[in-house]
Formats: C-alpha cells, sequence, structure tokens
C-alpha cells in the first residue's frame, strides 16, 4: 500500500518558516514534520510514499536526495577522493516526489499522481501528527466497501467556554479549553480506492469541496471516529506546541 502526501501549499499562515521552505519541511525537533508523518504510516507497515510536491518542491527532493548521506557514519578518503559509508539507519521507504505544480489545489495533487496509483492508498496532508491507528483505519475501510474513508476528529476548544444564562450576569460554569462541540470533523487522514480520481475534474479542483460532497451524496464517504491525538501545524504557536512536547521526551504521535 502506498500513502500520498500532499506537500505542496504555501503555508501562509506559518510565513516565519515558509519563506524558504515548504510546510512539510519545517521541523519539529531537528526533522521535518514530514518526517514524522511517514514514520506515523511506516509503524504501520506502509513504507512506500508519493508526496505531491509544488511550492519549493526542491527542498524535498534534496532533502530525500541526502537522507542517506546524512543518516550514515561515512569514511571520506580524501588522498583517492572516495567515499565510503560505513553503517546506516535509514529506513526502507520508497519515496516519490512528484511536482504537481505552486498553483494546484488539493484535488488537482492528487489527481496529478495518478499514474502512481493502481490500488488502495492512504493519503493526508503534511501538517498534521497524530496517534492514529491506521491499520485500524485500513481495516475500517475495507470493511464499509466504499471508494473513500474520512478520519473524523473532535478538536478541542482553543478558548475558555462560559455558561450563561439570558438576563443574567454571572458566569455559572467555566471550562478552559473544552473537548470539541460535539461535531466531528475532517481530520486529514484518508483511505481511498483509484476510482474517487474520477470525482476529481482537474488541477483546480477542491479535495475537500466537490470531491468530497459527491462522494458522500453518492453514499461512497464512510467516516472512521478518532479519538486519540491531533494536531496540525498551521501557525507558529502550534509548531511550538508541537516542540515542547517532543522535548519533553514522550510526543503523544510517536508510535513508533
Amino acid at each position: 500500500m502506498k500513502t500520498v502526501i500532499l506537500a505542496g501549499g504555501f503555508g501562509t499562515r506559518l510565513s516565519e518558516e515558509t519563506t524558504v521552505r515548504p510546510k512539510p519541511m519545517v521541523e519539529i525537533g531537528g526533522k521535518p514534520i514530514l518526517w514524522h508523518i511517514m514514520k506515523l504510516y511506516a509503524s504501520h507497515g506502509i513504507q512506500e510514499f508519493v508526496i505531491s510536491a509544488g511550492y519549493k518542491s526542491h527542498t524535498i527532493k534534496d532533502y530525500f536526495a541526502r537522507y542517506f548521506l546524512h543518516n550514515s557514519d561515512v569514511v571520506f578518503d580524501l588522498a583517492t577522493n572516495e567515499m565510503t559509508t560505513l553503517g546506516s539507519s535509514v529506513e526502507p521507504w520508497r519515496v516519490t516526489v512528484a511536482d504537481t505544480g505552486s498553483d494546484t489545489m488539493t484535488g488537482g495533487r492528487i489527481k496529478a499522481v495518478e499514474s502512481h496509483l493502481d490500488s488502495t492508498f492512504c493519503m493526508t496532508y503534511g501538517d498534521c501528527v497524530t496517534d492514529l491507528d491506521v491499520s485500524a483505519l485500513v481495516d475500517f475501510h475495507r470493511a464499509q466497501g466504499v471508494l473513500a474513508t474520512v478520519t473524523a476528529i473532535q478538536p478541542p476548544g482553543r478558548f475558555g467556554v462560559l455558561s450563561l444564562h439570558e438576563g443574567e450576569d454571572r458566569a455559572h460554569t467555566f471550562l478552559e479549553k473544552p473537548d470539541g462541540d460535539g461535531g466531528w470533523v475532517n481530520g486529514g487522514f484518508f483511505v481511498l480506492e483509484p476510482d474517487v480520481l474520477d470525482y476529481i475534474d482537474g488541477p483546480l479542483s477542491i479535495w475537500e469541496r466537490e470531491p468530497l460532497e459527491r462522494l458522500a451524496a453518492a453514499g461512497q464517504l464512510a467516516a472512521y471516529r478518532h479519538r486519540g491525538y491531533w494536531q496540525n501545524m498551521d501557525s507558529l504557536r502550534d509548531k511550538m506546541v508541537l516542540e515542547q512536547l517532543w522535548s519533553e521526551g514522550n510526543p503523544p504521535w510517536k508510535v513508533w
């Protein structure tokens, strides 16, 4: 099974980092968040990835071009101009980096890598970490017999919630950053069949709009409820939160 990772957006709300690199290459604990996402899938036996790149795609290509060297012990014989690698902790991944254009939308980025997809595949964005049980997600998708399965989450509120009664000036309860309000939202981790590509019109197609709406209307979209950890990196504040969790030594998304 392959995993498609959408890694081509501009990341404008994280401009402090993304002026020089695409958002998936922003580092958490010295590793790009893209690497953290790939480690999650690899922990469930998925070792083949298709990176749907766009904005500053060369930085992703450069990273993987040097990955083996940077993760190996190396001997340089300057007299003979030879290099020998002694040992490596490199993962057995097969990574395809496809340049799908800087202005292509999310649906278009999936459509653009169609030639690399011939069976059930996972798909996600390059800016979220989670402790999602990917194996259980795939099993759920296959049991549903649909073309697409989305992981549904209930993100916590960002602000404290007050309970106020009409006509009264005193709060009855206060709850700091409560769990979600009961609504389930797109958590960004999908399992898809190749036929979903027929629901995507072209480069300007936004996956989260017409394609998903049409799949849902056709009864071809299932939802897998994930109640564990999930966090996106949408801003510098989010990055700082993830960095702090990593530095504490037991980040909740590190399941490998």
